[in-house]
Parts: C-alpha cells; structure tokens; sequence
C-alpha cells in the first residue's frame, strides 16, 4: 500500500515528460466582471466575483465547472495505469468502519459507513447490546452528495439531537432538532448560522 502513490507519482512524471500534455491543454475562457470595492481604503478588484454563485443554481456557473472538468477528464484519462490504481483504491476503501460512540441518557450514538457510501450515517442503540436503527441518513438528502450532515449533539437525557445541514461545501449552517425516540424533526431551526463551533445543550436538555 506504501508503494501505492509514489507509483502513481512516478507514472505520471513518466507521462509527463514524454507526451507533454500540459502543452497542450486548452483552459476555457472565464469572463472577468467589473467589481471593485473598498477595503479600509484601498480598492479591492474582484473580477471572478460571479463565480461564487452555487453552481447547482447559477447555469453560467455550472457551464463553467463542466467545461473545466472536460479540460481535467481528458488530461486524466491520458495517465496510464489509472484504471488500475482507481480499481485498487475502491478496493482499499471498501471497508466497513464505525465512529465513536457517543452515550447519553443510556443510548449509543454513531457514526457508521458500509464501505462505499459518500457519507458515513448516524446510527443510534438503545441499550448497548441491541440493534443499532438509522437516525440521520444524509446520503439522500440532495443527488449531487454535496449536502452533508456536519455537527451532531445528542441532549443529555439522550431524548433530543441537535445536528447541522452543511449545504454545497458552505461554510453556513442550518441547526435542527430531532426526536430521537421518534425519528422525526421538532420544527426547531436556525439559519444562516456560521463558525458556531458546534452545539451544546443545557443539563436539563
């Protein structure tokens, strides 16, 4: 396994210098913007400004990304060996893995993942010998995979849960509350929250 990227460095290094690809390789043309604005007195040029927008609603954005990842699929697809090295990897990751424990009010939270999944699942046991049941399943929350579940906080009587919705990769967050018991939402929420350093109950929950 050791062995595993430096092979793939060397390959590509090998590639590199007897095809030159890099040469060749033609990046589409991003349209620059006229925003300009002032910080504490000096003017701050932002042309890329647009390209901030979410890609999954902004359709210059994603036409943007398309194109880009055409430009980087083709390069790739050159490299040999990937096919192997994209077999072995898969292999090494399929696995199945458990996170710690978390117990509160005598039930066990965790984090579980079968092998591939995109995002590992919140899983919760009543009592520690008995079968763990899906609490939080962030895999189907958007066909993209880039909505995840982020920080998880069961209350201390172990009746609630508090989890965060990072959405696209963002740095914002949107707080819920769970019935544990029963599975289902409370109608608790907070928006727009950011750098909260996660959540925390009160003793009394």
């Amino acid at each position: 396994r050791a062995l595993l990227l430096p092979a793939l460095l060397l390959a590509t290094q090998v590639h590199a210098q007897s095809e030159s690809p890099v040469s060749k390789l033609a990046y589409p043309e991003t349209r620059r913007v006229d925003v300009v604005e002032e910080q504490f007195g000096v003017k701050v040029a932002d042309p890329y400004r647009w390209l901030e927008n979410d890609v999954r609603n902004d359709a210059e954005v994603r036409a943007w990304v398309e194109a880009e990842n055409k430009v980087t699929d083709a390069y790739l697809a050159t490299l040999p060996g990937r096919g192997h090295f994209r077999a072995r990897i898969k292999q090494l990751f399929d696995y199945e893995r458990f996170g710690l424990p978390v117990r509160k009010g005598g039930r066990y939270f965790y984090m579980h993942n079968s092998g591939l999944q995109n995002q590992s699942v919140l899983f919760v046991r009543d009592q520690l010998s008995g079968p763990g049941r899906v609490l939080i399943d962030p895999n189907g929350w958007s066909k993209d995979g880039a909505t995840a579940l982020a920080e998880w906080l069961p209350s201390e009587d172990g009746k609630y849960l508090i989890y965060s919705v990072q959405d696209g990769g963002t740095d914002w967050r949107t707080i819920r509350v769970l019935d544990v018991a029963t599975g289902k939402e409370t109608g608790d929420e907070v928006s727009w929250a950011k750098y909260t350093m996660g959540a925390s109950w009160a003793p009394d929950g």
